[in-house]
């Protein structure tokens, strides 16, 4: 049964879970089989990931036709990269690089129609009138203002990047993974007592069962590129 950016809407503000796939692989096909599997949305990633502005149009009419939401994570929070892929058929964007509230305030403002906010008319290729913004936790200035930025009107959720977020609050090595660790759980407390949707980028689907209980409803479950990987090496470890 296909889903919608209105479902996701809807279910996070149930408290509901949605269990998604990140994507860094490029291409329309990429996105058709993630969306397959049965996943309530799937992020392409324009950050970190191969797939470029033009591919967006197909890949998310992929998506949409295999019954998933096609979210994005943008190149950047400045005005134009948070409208772009809305424009190119993205039901939502998950936008990294927030410092702050006032920030966080200025990229939900580029990703809604006057009077909500600033964003362009001019849409190419499917897309939503009314798309998911999330803003992404993951430098030391954004936790400082987390209070603010959960205080945001119209911001759907909060995205926690543990990664960046190590590297910010110099939490970095196996030596600091039990205090960061605890740093995301504060996180996606302060959040869920906030009634703003949480998640969290995971690995795994253990990884990420794990932030669920603790009241994540936006689940990320795997990464296309490290399934693949991991899924080769085991056939060909078998095999040889």
């Amino acid at each position: 049964m296909a889903i919608s950016e209105v479902d996701l809407r809807r279910r996070w503000s149930d408290g509901r879970p949605c269990h998604g796939l990140w994507s860094l692989l490029p291409g329309a096909v990429a996105g058709e089989v993630l969306a397959g599997t049965g996943a309530d949305y799937v992020v392409v990633d324009l950050q970190h990931g191969a797939t470029a502005e033009a591919q967006l149009p197909g890949v998310a009419a992929a998506i949409v036709a295999a019954g998933s939401v096609p979210l994005v994570r943008t190149r950047s929070p400045a005005f134009p990269d948070v409208g772009r892929p809305l424009d190119l058929g993205a039901r939502g964007v998950i936008v990294p690089n927030v410092r702050d509230g006032d920030h966080a305030r200025e990229v939900v403002a580029a990703g809604r129609y006057a009077p909500a906010g600033g964003r362009s008319i001019g849409r190419l290729s499917g897309g939503a009138d009314e798309p998911l913004v999330l803003v992404m936790i993951e430098a030391a200035t954004a936790l400082d203002d987390l209070d603010a930025i959960l205080a945001v009107e119209g911001l759907d959720g909060v995205y926690v990047g543990p990664g960046d977020l190590s590297l910010s609050l110099g939490l970095t090595g196996e030596e600091h993974r039990e205090e960061l660790r605890g740093v995301v759980s504060a996180i996606v407390a302060r959040a869920t007592a906030a009634g703003v949707p949480v998640g969290v980028h995971a690995f795994s689907g253990e990884e990420a069962a794990g932030y669920a209980a603790e009241g994540a409803t936006i689940v990320t479950v795997a990464v296309d590129a490290g399934c693949l990987r991991e899924a080769a090496t085991h056939h060909l470890r078998v095999a040889r």
